[in-house]
């Protein structure tokens, strides 16, 4: 599938800067970079250079080749080959719940309509190559949300709670940073809200944190640092820590060959899965103030080591390893909301791929997003006249 208005731009080429090129570049950009690091997630940077004679530099096929069906029976998925993974049908489903609710989203927007979204409506699923429910191809941590609130009739701003706590609610929490745009505070908000229905402590507050992130990389000016920055500001606990350890190692590499190391070792302390991703530890994914996942932290520093640029955010994000799908999602996120191009040829060939368009999600969300500013600034003036009409203070002191 070809971009609409894209034909003509080359992979380098500047990108404008408007709401409409940060939302498309943010939502594409977070496919690509699933499909790129699906295809070694779980692995280390050493094995995916045993396996592929050096680094990852683009679309690659599945780790086991032709095998991919058998080789991991309890994760049948056809990664690799430009296929888009459940980070990109969870961000997609979210972009149909805002387009369907037309206004800022909770828990309960999460059982009254992603829920049935992935339970009733058949779609191609590239990592099956047929049409099925999303459902089948939701790994356990997100059929959680189906157990817990089709099945469970819990309280959606609790369900989250028991879950296995990790990046399963922030890997596609980058629809709420955009409705946001520019407004980190709000997103983050938002996106604890959202993410409650789906995980607790690190889990969810890396969501809100990642939303931020997102809002923060879509304003005016906005850079790596200032993303940074952002989330800095409102994280807690073992996430800001996280953030804070990993990013400062970030800034002593501009290259993300010299990074992966550095990144790993400043992120350790906090990752409860431990050494082995393939072998978690006791305490892997457990509840904890002290923690946070292994994702964003990273996915941010690398946003650092590569000074905003999508390439080589991403591809240092596909290389590192372990989670990296998810990594490169955030990192392909925040880049492409900072308005740095995404490869032309990548997208077209993961589009294709994966058989889905992914440009019309960021048209349908940017439709979206303009209508909930403008419900947002009629409140936010009735909120304003009242309490001026309070005696509080008037709207123009």
């Amino acid at each position: 599938m070809t971009p609409k208005g894209e034909e003509s731009r080359g992979p380098d080429a500047a990108r404008p800067a408007g709401l409409d090129e940060r939302i498309t570049g943010a939502l594409v950009g977070a496919a690509v970079g699933d499909a790129l690091g699906g295809p070694v997630e779980g692995y280390s940077p050493d094995q995916i250079t045993d396996r592929h004679g050096g680094r990852v530099h683009g679309v690659v096929g599945p780790w086991h080749g032709e095998d991919w069906r058998t080789a991991r029976p309890i994760a049948p998925y056809h990664k690799g080959d430009g296929h888009v993974t459940d980070d990109t049908l969870m961000t997609h489903a979210l972009v149909r719940v805002y387009t369907e609710v037309r206004d800022h989203l909770d828990a309960y927007a999460v059982a009254d309509h992603l829920v049935p979204d992935l339970m009733a409506n058949p779609r191609w699923i590239p990592e099956l190559q047929t049409e099925t429910l999303p459902l089948h191809r939701l790994f356990l941590a997100e059929k959680w949300l189906v157990a817990r609130l089709a099945y469970g009739h819990v309280d959606p701003r609790e369900a989250g709670v028991g879950n296995i706590v990790n990046c399963g609610a922030a890997m596609y929490m980058a629809p709420v940073g955009l409705v946001n745009a520019a407004d980190p505070a709000a997103a983050y908000a938002e996106a604890l809200d959202v993410a409650g229905a789906h995980q607790s402590s690190y889990g969810r507050e890396a969501a809100g944190v990642f939303a931020a992130a997102v809002a923060a990389a879509t304003t005016p000016d906005a850079t790596a640092d200032s993303v940074v920055t952002a989330c800095l500001g409102l994280a807690k606990d073992g996430t800001r820590a996280a953030i804070e350890t990993v990013c400062e190692v970030a800034r002593g590499h501009r290259d993300f060959e010299s990074a992966l190391e550095p990144l790993r070792a400043a992120v350790a302390p906090y990752d409860t899965v431990g050494p082995d991703y393939r072998s978690p530890s006791l305490g892997a994914r457990r509840p904890s103030r002290l923690h946070s996942i292994e994702e964003l932290p990273v996915a941010l520093g690398m946003l650092l080591v590569a000074g905003g640029d999508y390439r080589h955010a991403v591809l240092g994000s596909v290389n590192y390893g372990r989670d990296c799908d998810s990594i490169a999602t955030m990192a392909g996120a925040l880049a492409g909301a900072l308005g740095s191009p995404v490869p032309v040829d990548w997208a077209k060939t993961v589009a294709e791929a994966s058989r889905l368009d992914l440009w019309e999600p960021a048209r349908a969300l940017t439709e979206v997003t303009r209508e909930v500013f403008r419900r947002d600034v009629d409140r936010r003036r009735a909120h304003e006249r009242a309490f001026a009409a309070l005696g509080g203070t008037s709207c123009c002191e």
